[in-house]
């Protein structure tokens, strides 16, 4: 017995080394900032991004990550396993060099700028994940992650899965014969509303789901006052679950803006968990199909939505 388990720890031992060389030279990968980024080592690995942690899970990539930010909600495994390095727009150079890693996967948007300049000037490859909230970019992400990872083949095997999903989600949507307009608010500070315009996640998803977004003619989010909000007609209010933080239907329904807007009058209030909503991740169509049932009670009827990422394996 003795034997077999020192065998087994030479083969093991001697795999990981194979492994290690087959990757020698490097791997390129082209992010953000428009750089190649050569990655030798991704053996410690810390992860910036909800969206890039769930997808290192999903590609069975946890062992390889020694640290993950606040934002990495799912799995909940991954906080609850994983160092903390802190809030991705509020990260700690320190918090990030600390655990040695031998790669930093960063979500574009991540900071603060001084901390993103530090984490470029060491010697450790940092590989800024694009954001861009399209179908096409959420494909563009696993596939960047996974190859960054040396997991071409697991990440090509997600995309699919994630692709076929989206795929059902389009003939959900092809169903909608009259889009609903929704307003994403994200907080109400001061009774001044603050509301997701175009090209934000937000906007995305309400697309997604087979409605129209209810503000479009700026893009990001910006504070509106009640007159704005009276003039963009919203049919739903939409808001995410942020604990303590999170937008009441009550304090909707008495605003004095959209008081006098189809949202009080047919109490259509609707808030989700925050990453599973706007983080575009490898559940995106699932959290678009279940908003678009909320938004579109009937096509539940139509029939369950199968998600073939509940059902494939990338994880080797």
């Amino acid at each position: 017995m003795p034997f077999c388990r020192t065998l087994a720890s030479l083969l093991l031992s001697g795999g990981i080394a194979f492994a290690s060389a087959a990757h020698a030279a490097g791997i390129t990968v082209h992010d953000a900032r428009n750089r190649d980024v050569t990655v030798a080592d991704f053996a410690r690995t810390v992860s910036i991004g909800g969206a890039i942690t769930e997808i290192l899970y999903a590609l069975g990539l946890e062992s390889r990550l020694v640290g993950v930010d606040t934002t990495s909600l799912y799995p909940a495994a991954a906080l609850h396993d994983k160092p903390n390095v802190g809030y991705m727009r509020q990260i700690s150079a320190e918090g990030v060099l600390g655990l040695n890693p031998t790669l930093i996967l960063a979500i574009q948007g991540s900071g603060p700028r001084e901390t993103m300049d530090i984490l470029e000037t060491a010697k450790v490859p940092l590989v800024l994940v694009p954001e861009t909230f399209s179908e096409d970019g959420l494909i563009a992400k696993i596939k960047l992650v996974g190859h960054a990872m040396g997991v071409d083949a697991r990440a090509e095997c997600l995309s699919a899965a994630v692709g076929a999903d989206l795929a059902q989600l389009r003939a959900l949507r092809a169903k909608v014969t009259k889009p609903v307009r929704v307003m994403f608010v994200m907080s109400l500070q001061n009774g001044r509303a603050m509301v997701a315009g175009h090209k934000t996640a937000a906007d995305e998803i309400i697309q997604l789901a087979g409605a129209a977004n209810a503000v479009d003619d700026y893009d990001g989010y910006k504070i509106i006052g009640d007159e704005a909000i009276v003039a963009a007609k919203p049919d739903v209010v939409l808001s995410i679950e942020r604990g303590k933080e999170s937008l009441q239907a009550d304090a909707v329904y008495t605003h004095p803006g959209f008081a006098l807007t189809p949202v009080a009058a047919n109490k259509s209030f609707i808030t989700m968990d925050g990453l599973y909503l706007l983080g575009f991740g490898p559940r995106t169509a699932a959290a678009a199909r279940d908003l678009s049932v909320k938004l579109y009670p009937a096509l539940a009827a139509g029939g369950a939505f199968t998600s073939a990422l509940s059902t494939a394996n990338c994880r080797q």
